[in-house]
């Protein structure tokens, strides 16, 4: 970047401490993460995730949603800070700091758009990635243990999940996130112990097989689980 520019037109970076966002999502019951591939700098023509330079008077919160939507088009969706990567090697040019973010969500929601730094942005299969840019891999690796301590001890799955899902659905995306198979009656029956879902009293539409039953969270319970946390062995 270069901050010998107009700085009233262009913020002045701090070029020693970026941000990487991790967007995940489920397709298909595969967990699908969002990256980029850039058009400027040491990273041209290659791939990575969302990311890029925190401004010196902007708020790290504020620069990764900022970034986001440089890079996607995407501004409304929740980011939650997860943990810094400092190798003293991760970045080939100089010492730089990237704190990570990531987001669950649904693809089908969002119509990502590339700009910025960006010139084309991807779904890719989390467990079949291309090689990613400096330790970007790793991060992404690092987010994945750290879900699957997160699925043991807090509620997961509200915004991976319409509304009105199935308890398979439900099942897909803790399969996803834990890269198993789990089996189903046993899954069912812990998950309806815990009291976090209540019945629709409705059917799937439109299917071939036949109509499972529809759940919703119980928002209350939801909340409840994520502040005092649970121990949810499978």
């Amino acid at each position: 970047m270069d901050n010998n520019s107009n700085q009233a037109a262009k913020p002045r970076m701090i070029e020693a401490l970026s941000i990487d966002n991790v967007v995940l999502g489920i397709e298909s019951g595969r967990l699908m993460v969002l990256t980029a591939k850039y058009n400027t700098g040491l990273a041209q023509g290659l791939w990575g995730l969302l990311g890029g330079w925190v401004a010196y008077d902007e708020p790290i919160d504020n620069a990764a949603k900022r970034i986001l939507k440089m890079i996607t088009g995407v501004d409304d969706l929740y980011l939650e800070q997860f943990r810094a990567f400092g190798d003293v090697k991760r970045y080939p040019a100089e010492r730089v700091v990237t704190i990570a973010y990531y987001a669950l969500v649904r693809p089908d929601l969002y119509n990502v758009i590339p700009g910025g730094t960006a010139s084309h942005v991807e779904w890719r299969d989390v467990r079949n990635l291309p090689s990613l840019i400096y330790d970007h891999g790793e991060i992404v690796k690092a987010l994945l243990l750290h879900l699957k301590s997160k699925v043991r001890h807090e509620p997961i799955g509200f915004n991976l999940l319409p509304e009105k899902f199935t308890l398979l659905q439900l099942q897909e995306v803790y399969e996803a996130i834990l890269d198993v198979k789990l089996d189903k009656p046993n899954f069912r029956r812990k998950i309806l112990k815990m009291n976090l879902l209540i019945d629709c009293n409705e059917k799937q539409q439109g299917v071939m097989h036949r109509a499972a039953s529809l759940y919703r969270f119980d928002m209350v319970v939801y909340q409840k689980l994520c502040e005092h946390g649970f121990n949810f062995e499978f």
